[in-house]
């Protein structure tokens, strides 16, 4: 109410608005969202921290779908660095459709990687997420994953932590029968 009426009110008036035209209203549904995703980047499947807010990215972006842009189903909550690599792409997975399994987690390099046996139109999704997301060629990225993995390692968080925070990481490390081998990695 607080985002559709208003949004589609403006989008009646100006139908195709420019980047600078777009009445932002979204933006008041970010602690709805917030709360819905466990403040979880969509894409990173990486807690974000306060004062850090994650913003709201329109899975399909409103240049090429504004019918949605002030549609909840078309929201994900994702860190503000994710949001501006994916920009307007629309060959990024959807989070909201992924399966276990078409992403994995290298625990050699902290390197996000497709997963075995992936069709190939999954496989090409999958590589083309990972590259759009710079999700390994971001070396912040790759360092929060290896250090989040450390402190596990060495007992300073939890693997609950880890489910609560860091999802995608502890779905690995318990996927690939790593949670007590990880530790000795680290020793």
């Amino acid at each position: 109410m607080r985002v559709r009426r208003p949004g589609n009110v403006s989008l009646r008036g100006n139908p195709n608005p420019t980047s600078r035209e777009w009445n932002k209203c979204w933006k008041r549904c970010l602690p709805a969202l917030c709360a819905a995703y466990n403040s979880i980047c969509a894409y990173s499947a990486c807690w974000i921290p306060a004062p850090a807010k994650g913003t709201v990215d329109h899975f399909w972006p409103k240049t090429i779908r504004p019918d949605l842009a002030y549609e909840w189903k078309n929201y994900r909550l994702a860190s503000e660095k994710l949001n501006s690599y994916k920009g307007e792409s629309t060959d990024v997975a959807d989070p909201m459709g992924i399966q276990p399994g078409w992403f994995t987690l290298d625990f050699h390099s902290f390197y996000v990687v497709p997963g075995n046996n992936l069709v190939p139109q999954v496989q090409e999704l999958v590589e083309t997420s990972i590259s759009t997301l710079r999700l390994n060629s971001d070396d912040s990225l790759v360092n929060q994953r290896f250090e989040i993995v450390r402190d596990y390692a060495k007992g300073h968080v939890s693997l609950r932590f880890l489910e609560r925070r860091y999802p995608f990481i502890a779905a690995e490390l318990r996927r690939q029968g790593l949670t007590q081998a990880i530790k000795r990695a680290f020793t």
